[in-house]
């Protein structure tokens, strides 16, 4: 119980008749004495705080950069009027920066024996859980002049998922997958090809694909043509250690790589591949296995969505070993991670071979476009010592990338904005040629 701002009020308005005329303490208690009663009067008739009753609905799930919309309903079972203010407390990343206070106070008024719903609504600013905290109410009389207030738990979690930006590149990648499957067929046969069909040769193609059986039932000469397989089985692997967590523009280099991930996953999916995820950095932080086609996407988001970089180095010897064990058979695997040469040339290269045997390996990384405009700079001294630094820096991943292919590994290399539909671009290309 506490008093309020209008009671203190009061109380200093008639303090000073009485310091000016009267100062005694019996002209303090005749003026104080009715406030007093009046006091008591009023939290006598404030709705108690503890008896309420308090229930959540609504979202329990939302893109990062979108809202939620969450109920709370508050039930006033006892025989007094509610007039109260009330704050629904959630982590200060649920809301957009400068708008806590005003969102998540509310004045409510609820009648004896109802129930009120008020609508709380959050814009997250990170990835992952947000639990709510407790909702104070401090509950007032007729008069204003006292509260009571109380604190209840009211348990609700808002999940918060990628915002997957680059669906918006998904339809110009299914019309190019459209024109593979089924539609564009070659004459080389590759490990990731299956039989199409046969027709008739024509100067120019391969004797080697030349069907001498069907030739021999048929007048002309046949070829056989090939497509690229179906339920190929694609493992992508996102490197959760320390490079991930370098800023490239407002957000960390993982959160690029997932939404390449998503983008590459959403189309394996419709081209009628297997996608598995498996993030690591020193141990499994994710691992999404078996998930039928239409349920890859919403699979992926929920294990995504908890994921952090972690401030430690990644092992990438227990990295190939759980890529290997999660794809025991042919596979495309994908490893989304940076291309700074330490962590490639000291961890990655020297077992990378355990990968490169057995399965096709895609490497991409988050190129930071920052250091391309700063390599083109010279205005002044400094921006061309800077452009020298960043020159070289740039011919480091070059370097990093040729070693790379030279092992067999396909590299993409592109900033955030490019570097889902690069990749994507990379495994049409990959599929189209028959090598996944």
């Amino acid at each position: 119980m506490a008093l309020t701002g209008r009671a203190a009020l009061l109380a200093a308005l008639g303090a000073l008749p009485v310091g000016i005329w009267e100062p005694s303490w019996t002209g303090i208690l005749a003026v104080n004495a009715p406030l007093a009663l009046a006091c008591a009067c009023d939290a006598a008739l404030a709705a108690p705080v503890r008896r309420l009753g308090l229930t959540r609905s609504g979202d329990t799930s939302v893109r990062l950069g979108e809202s939620a919309d969450v109920t709370l309903t508050v039930t006033n079972p006892s025989g007094r009027p509610l007039r109260a203010h009330l704050r629904d407390a959630w982590p200060p990343s649920s809301w957009e920066p400068g708008t806590e206070v005003t969102a998540s106070r509310q004045h409510l008024t609820v009648p004896a024996g109802e129930r009120r719903r008020l609508t709380t609504r959050l814009r997250p600013t990170r990835r992952g859980d947000r639990q709510a905290d407790r909702v104070t109410i401090r509950s007032y009389g007729p008069l204003g002049l006292f509260s009571r207030q109380g604190s209840h738990k009211v348990p609700w979690t808002v999940r918060v998922l990628p915002p997957f930006t680059s669906r918006k590149h998904l339809p110009s990648k299914l019309a190019r997958l459209r024109e593979l499957d089924g539609r564009t067929s070659v004459l080389t046969r590759g490990e990731g090809t299956e039989f199409d069909s046969l027709r008739e040769y024509v100067p120019g193609d391969d004797t080697r694909s030349i069907d001498w059986r069907a030739t021999a039932r048929r007048t002309t000469v046949a070829v056989r043509t090939w497509r690229p397989e179906r339920d190929r089985h694609i493992l992508l692997v996102l490197d959760t250690g320390r490079t991930s967590a370098g800023r490239v523009g407002d957000a960390p280099r993982l959160d690029a790589s997932m939404d390449a991930a998503l983008l590459l996953a959403a189309l394996a999916s419709r081209a009628g591949d297997r996608v598995d995820l498996l993030a690591y950095d020193r141990r499994v932080r994710a691992l999404v296995q078996g998930s039928a086609a239409g349920d890859v996407l919403p699979s992926l988001v929920n294990a995504m969505a908890g994921l952090e970089p972690e401030l430690v180095e990644t092992d990438a010897r227990g990295l190939t070993a759980t890529a290997r064990r999660t794809a025991p058979r042919r596979s495309l695997i994908v490893l989304l991670t940076s291309l700074a040469a330490a962590p490639i040339e000291e961890g990655l290269l020297p077992v990378l071979s355990g990968l490169t045997q057995r399965h096709t390996v895609l490497l991409a990384s988050v190129a930071d476009p920052h250091i391309a405009r700063m390599a083109k700079a010279r205005g002044n001294t400094d921006a061309v010592y800077e452009a020298a630094a960043a020159a070289q820096a740039e011919a480091e991943r070059r370097r990093t990338a040729e070693q790379l292919q030279r092992r067999g590994v396909t590299v993409v290399d592109a900033t955030p904005d490019n570097l889902a539909p690069a990749l994507a671009d990379a495994y049409l290309a990959l599929k189209s040629a028959g090598r996944l």
